[in-house]
């Protein structure tokens, strides 16, 4: 965890069929497996970069 330890809790809602490689290979970056898994990942520009690629995909909760 980061020293002010914001996390984000993102959680995969929808199939990774037929979405683009790009697309899946970000959902694996983010430890999403398969559909409702989740994951508590740190509050970074670059996280949020990730999750704002997938947006609708996931659903995310501070």
């Amino acid at each position: 965890m980061t020293k002010t330890g914001k996390t984000i809790k993102v959680t995969l809602i929808k199939s990774l069929i037929g979405t683009k490689q790009s697309h899946r290979a970000t959902a694996r970056g983010l430890g999403l497996r398969r559909i409702n898994s989740t994951a508590e990942l740190e509050d970074t520009p670059a996280v949020r970069g990730m999750i704002k690629n997938i947006y609708y995909l996931v659903k995310s909760e501070a």
